[in-house]
């Protein structure tokens, strides 16, 4: 694993119990040497789930398995994930090995091939092999247990550098839910409709339809709310599954969903947000709030923009108050602006108006927030009443030698 972030958290929750839900990992060495890469995740009978995926058409081999299987409604069994190869790009050879560890989970935990997930993540165009999975699974089907889930993050990373966890607690009804999530990620990070890898559970009765529309609301204002490095991968997956069985809603407006709404859509946010705080040789968290635009969706676009400008990036990392990059970025996105009334500020300091610098302005003071861990940007188009808010992080070297040294 390399050196971990400086913008990690201090400390991770313990993640509770599901019931019905057991975990179980294991050391392929399929491309880590001394850590486990590969998860095995049960669920009881009648397990939903919802999902997003990737857009990107070259999508892996796991993600078009995934999108299959969940239009066919059958309850979920089991998800299978390994890191360090992504089987993507790998044709029928990667069909074909991603099959055979299929087969050798549904045979384990005696359920049919559609009711089991799948997900990878790592390297791109090397065919999986099937063989070091396959050789794993009955063992680690044979020791599953309800309380691995700081073992079953730990399996699923890759270039991150700490495991991503959350928990909350959700009230259904008068009766109290949980949800447990794990996400991974830390480059290749441009969500485009999901996140990376993230896998979320809960002992809420929900059915299908709704925790598929709950999803894809929150998804949006979440992880594809973030990025690092503008890059949408091959592989990225939300899968969130619900394993309470008796008086499930049907309604994905019943306000009884209120508060699992609420939490759910916290929970995601901060797995987000900690995708971000990983990011490949990131050393500043940048929350960018784009007001004053056409509609939401512009403000999104441009706070886009923003985020993925590796000037903009770049000037972060140096603490180089250039809010002359920040303008550059708005001015591409391509939304309507109003250079004469645009207005930006750093750190709460305003920095432009009427079409130019603020005169006076403090750039001292501009310098000194940029040298701190948390950075704001905030910047107003004024043109209509869009907004959105998008988290980044900042461009350093070490993002190049990370990826440079990614097969090696």
């Amino acid at each position: 694993m390399n050196k971990r972030s400086p913008l990690a958290p201090d400390h991770f929750p313990k993640l509770p119990i599901i019931k019905g839900i057991r975990l179980g990992t294991a050391a392929t060495a399929m491309k880590y040497k001394d850590r486990d890469d590969l998860l095995l995740v049960s669920f009881p009978e009648g397990a939903t789930v919802g999902g997003v995926f990737t857009k990107s058409k070259c999508f892996s081999a796991p993600v078009g398995w995934c999108r299959d299987i969940m239009s066919t409604k059958k309850p979920a069994k089991a998800l299978l994930v390994n890191a360090g190869n992504a089987n993507a790009f790998t044709g029928k050879a990667g069909d074909d090995a991603m099959a055979s560890t299929i087969a050798s989970v549904s045979e384990n935990l005696s359920c049919e091939n559609d009711q089991i997930y799948v997900a990878s993540t790592g390297v791109i165009g090397q065919v999986l092999d099937a063989n070091l999975i396959n050789q794993h699974v009955a063992r680690v089907a044979g020791a599953l247990a309800p309380n691995l889930w700081q073992a079953a993050a730990k399996a699923i990373l890759t270039t991150d550098t700490f495991p991503k966890i959350a928990t909350r607690s959700a009230k259904i009804g008068g009766q109290e839910v949980t949800i447990n999530g794990i996400t991974k990620g830390s480059g290749m990070i441009a969500p485009d409709m999901a996140t990376m890898l993230g896998f979320i559970f809960t002992d809420a009765a929900i059915e299908q339809n709704v925790l598929q529309d709950i999803l894809s609301d929150t998804t949006d204002k979440s992880f594809n709310s973030i990025t690092v490095d503008s890059d949408t991968s091959t592989s990225d997956t939300v899968l969130l599954f619900a394993t309470g069985a008796k008086n499930r809603i049907s309604d994905v407006n019943d306000p009884e969903l209120d508060d699992f709404k609420e939490k759910l859509a916290d929970l995601m946010l901060e797995l987000a947000h900690q995708i971000v705080r990983d990011g490949e040789g990131a050393t500043k968290f940048i929350t960018i709030n784009v007001s004053g635009a056409e509609h939401n969706a512009a403000a999104k676009k441009i706070a886009m923009s923003i985020a993925n400008s590796p000037l903009v990036k770049t000037a972060i990392a140096g603490e180089d108050a250039n809010w002359g990059r920040i303008v550059m970025a708005v001015g591409k996105a391509g939304e309507e602006a109003d250079r004469d009334n645009l207005q930006i500020y750093i750190g709460g300091q305003k920095v432009t108006e009427h079409g130019m610098g603020v005169e006076g302005y403090d750039e001292e003071l501009c310098t000194t927030h940029l040298k701190g861990q948390e950075i704001d940007i905030d910047v107003d188009v004024a043109i209509g009443t869009g907004k959105a808010t998008v988290w980044t992080c900042d461009l350093t070297h070490d993002y190049i030698s990370i990826n440079a040294d990614y097969r090696s």
